[in-house]
């Protein structure tokens, strides 16, 4: 049994953790590396939290530019077991309506700009994502959000696209459609993907704040109405994480869904064939295989 540490990666408009006690920004360094920002470490309760904003405080990072490895890395590094991503999207269903949060459980990756993998030549692995978020980590989130009383949608497909640009109306009438996504956004990919591989619970919180593109009756993004209702959904994040200590506790027992073992069957490179330079890079996230 270990202690559970919740690692939030905070999304547009999220950029901190109220009432943490013990609060500190600590610089954490990683193979793959700086991470978006410094990590704020704490305990709500007795569980210890960390907050990693996404794009950086000051929001400069882009959707593409984000180091995703390095920020899983690092959550992993400092004992994180437990990843909550908080993340803006659009919505392609009138009753997913902005201002409501979805508990994301598939995705659809279209991003084509970034590092998805910490394995590659000299360490192949294959993890399966097939069901890429942990059910149990969700449940805790939908509970959180129905006690904060936040109208919450449990299960949806995010679209993850590359961006910075939005949809044209073709697309989202396309993922809408034809794919059958329900919301659409341009960070939980290749996140989610990358704290499979760690080894992490990961659970997706989509926060709605548009409709996309597709809607007759609300015509294209508009980003002045996509900030004002950000600005709402991080106070309803917050809430959300604050009530997560208490829903997960402190006491850790190993995941149901065996998403702490993910890396059980997935390295096919031979001992002796693997490239000592990546194995050395890999101390934090697969060092329960590779004994790193």
């Amino acid at each position: 049994m270990a202690d559970t540490m919740v690692g939030v990666i905070g999304g547009s408009g999220v950029y901190d953790i109220d009432g943490l006690e013990d609060a500190q920004w600590q610089t954490v360094e990683t193979p793959w590396g700086a991470p978006s920002d410094q990590v704020l470490t704490g305990r709500l309760g007795a569980v210890r939290m960390a907050f990693l904003p996404r794009h950086g405080r000051g929001h400069v990072q882009t959707p593409s530019t984000v180091p995703y490895r390095a920020n899983i890395d690092a959550l992993k590094r400092i004992g994180v077991t437990d990843v909550i991503s908080v993340s803006a999207c659009g919505s392609f269903r009138d009753e997913m309506a902005p201002g409501d949060f979805v508990i994301v459980d598939q995705f659809i990756d279209r991003t084509f700009a970034r590092e998805k993998s910490f394995f590659g030549q000299g360490c192949v692995a294959h993890v399966s994502v097939a069901h890429p978020t942990c059910p149990r980590l969700g449940a805790a989130c939908l509970e959180a959000a129905k006690g904060a009383g936040i109208t919450v949608h449990d299960g949806g497909t995010y679209l993850a696209m590359e961006g910075p640009q939005f949809s044209t109306l073709a697309e989202s009438r396309m993922y809408r459609e034809v794919w059958k996504a329900d919301v659409i956004g341009m960070t939980n990919m290749p996140e989610a993907k990358l704290a499979r591989e760690a080894e992490l619970c990961y659970a997706s919180v989509a926060m709605i704040t548009d409709y996309d593109s597709w809607h007759p009756d609300h015509g294209e993004v508009d980003v002045t109405q996509i900030i004002a209702t950000l600005m709402g959904n991080a106070d309803k994040a917050k809430q959300l994480v604050a009530r997560l200590p208490q829903l997960l506790g402190k006491d850790r027992e190993s995941c149901p869904h065996g998403c702490d073992k993910s890396l059980d069957y997935a390295i096919l490179t031979q001992p002796e064939n693997r490239d000592p330079a990546l194995v050395a890079k890999l101390d934090a996230v697969a060092a329960r295989v590779l004994g790193a």
